[in-house]
């Protein structure tokens, strides 16, 4: 949008913009908005020497100040090479491109102009950004994941940062055409999400568990009901007519009206679900999902964030121990029963997000529940088979994949 903001950043973007509006007249286009910015921009003296293609970027800003939900980040948002905007307060912003992150030429030029954005975004999934709600989860029209923290507990806030929806919804090919997943493994997760298995996929902040989460629903036979579960809506489940979309939703300024993952888990269950897809695990819900995973609703997925499918297990027993108060024995073996595989993901140095391992749960024995390998990512190699295979394949001989 903007080469150089040195150029002329003496120019107040948000004071064109207010000399714009006042011209407006009911029903205008886009276009006779566009022309209106132009005409300013002419008339005003402190961009008489700006270059042609300074007083284009600027143009733009002041119409995206006007007509854009997201104002002077809206071009990035619509580049489909940048998968992430962090604005770090008013004057930081940064995009990643490639798995590269670098700054970009530009800056709100007021916290006030930056919240409007924020607080706009938030009032269009009826949440709201303020002093007694300054932490926000929502999403953009086309999808997009927003998370915002008000300046009121961020010292550099406000921050808002925009995980990108990526508008070609990527498929099993597009994994193994980029080496982020064998054909071998690939296979090997159509047949045991055909077949019904638990899987939970791990991986870090940004590794792919949202893209990899969605893949594998395409592979759920097309008759079977999905209710679908997530606290801010981002998975695009494309491959099934029957699916029920659940949302969670805060509490307003009175304390009132929150509705929890765990609320939607339980009503999820009186909606004769064949499978139950909760977006991520990271609270209570643990002991309501894997409830659900252990009393009839097989092939349920979900995601979580860990290190590896041993730092997952672990995390769920914190997660499960905190939210129940049960023995840790009982915890363990619920966790054993209920998931049959992790799937996990990481983001290796060449920029990549891959699948890095593909373990099953193959039992709980003395206290310890057994993780079997069964591929592997090597460096130079790619994800291959190791060890001696599947250890509980009842489900897939059920489904006739064996």
């Amino acid at each position: 949008m903007r080469e150089n903001w040195d150029t002329y950043s003496s120019i107040s973007v948000e004071a064109l913009a207010e000399k714009v509006l006042a011209d407006i007249t009911s029903g205008m286009d886009d276009d006779g908005v566009d022309a209106l910015c132009g005409s300013a921009i002419e008339n005003c003296p402190e961009a008489a020497d700006l270059t042609p293609s300074d007083r284009a970027s600027l143009r733009r800003l002041v119409f995206c100040t006007l007509r854009r939900e997201l104002e002077i980040l809206q071009d990035y948002a619509d580049d489909p090479s940048v998968t992430e905007i962090m604005v770090n307060g008013k004057d930081d912003i940064f995009l990643e491109h490639g798995g590269r992150i670098e700054k970009a030429p530009v800056h709100f030029e007021s916290r006030e102009r930056l919240m409007r954005v924020i607080q706009r975004i938030a009032a269009e999934v009826g949440r709201e950004m303020n002093d007694l709600n300054p932490i926000v989860d929502a999403r953009l029209s086309d999808g997009s994941r927003v998370n915002a923290v008000n300046s009121n507990i961020a010292i550099n806030g406000p921050i808002l940062t925009i995980r990108k929806f990526n508008k070609s919804r990527m498929s099993m090919s597009d994994l193994i055409r980029q080496g982020d997943i064998s054909p071998e493994a690939a296979e090997f997760l159509r047949k045991v999400v055909k077949s019904g298995y638990n899987i939970f996929v791990s991986g870090g902040t940004s590794s792919g568990k949202t893209t990899l989460l969605n893949i594998l629903s395409d592979m759920i036979p097309p008759e079977e009901r999905l209710i679908v579960i997530e606290d801010s809506a981002e998975l695009q489940i494309r491959s099934h007519d029957n699916v029920v979309r659940l949302e969670a939703r805060n509490a307003n300024a009175q304390g009132k009206g929150e509705v929890s993952i765990r609320d939607l888990i339980r009503t999820s269950l009186r909606m004769r679900p064949d499978r139950i897809i909760v977006g991520e695990v990271r609270g209570g819900e643990v002991v309501d999902m894997l409830a659900a995973m252990s009393t009839g609703h097989d092939g349920s997925l979900s995601t979580g964030h860990a290190n590896s499918p041993a730092g997952m297990l672990l995390r769920l027993e914190t997660l499960f121990l905190a939210a129940s108060g049960f023995p840790l024995d009982a915890v363990r073996g619920q966790i054993a029963g209920a998931i049959d595989l992790f799937v996990h993901l990481a983001r290796t140095s060449d920029g990549h997000r891959r699948v890095v391992e593909i373990s099953e749960v193959a039992g709980y024995e003395n206290g310890v529940i057994r993780l079997n390998t069964l591929f592997e990512y090597y460096p130079g190699e790619g994800l291959r088979a190791v060890g001696s295979g599947l250890v509980n394949t009842a489900k897939l001989r059920l489904a006739g994949e064996l």
